[in-house]
């Protein structure tokens, strides 16, 4: 993969294209129908609504002058991220564990409990049960529970 694009790892490849093609002055459409694709496909991807595949990906490098493999280096890229997004999305504690009242204000199902955690933390030990103080320790670790409410918690 050629060094310029490696800042761009994760983000989707036609967007990386989409912006390439702005900066070389190229419209879409005439750069897709040379290739030859079909300019409906081409956009959909620059637009992120499709995934890229090999035989496409290898004729916009070849196109565009670039390394063999750059674009569908950026397109595995991307299909890691969106797999680690989901992986940290199925993360949660145990609903069964936490009452729903305890989350009166929010709903505890679109709740980012990495990014948040924090604030979860927090609510628990002011508000939770013993069980559910268990259960968030579980989640997160004892190391973690520590360093946001700061006193020793068993």
């Amino acid at each position: 993969m050629e060094i310029k694009f490696e800042k761009y790892k994760g983000i989707h490849p036609g967007a990386i294209l989409e912006r390439e093609l702005k900066k070389r002055n190229i419209a879409q459409r005439p750069f897709a129908l040379s290739l030859p694709e079909h300019p409906q496909t081409f956009n959909a991807i620059t637009k992120g609504k499709r995934d890229l595949n090999t035989s496409l990906a290898l004729k916009i490098d070849r196109a565009l002058g670039l390394k063999e493999g750059t674009m569908m280096i950026l397109q595995v890229f991307h299909d890691i991220q969106k797999e680690k997004l989901k992986d940290a999305a199925s993360q949660r504690p145990d609903f069964s564990a936490l009452r729903p009242n305890l989350f009166w204000d929010t709903n505890i199902a679109s709740i980012d409990w990495q990014k948040m955690y924090k604030a979860v933390i927090k609510r628990v030990f002011e508000r939770g049960n013993s069980d559910e103080k268990k259960e968030i320790i579980r989640f997160y670790g004892p190391a973690r529970v520590k360093a946001v409410i700061g006193t020793e918690f068993i």
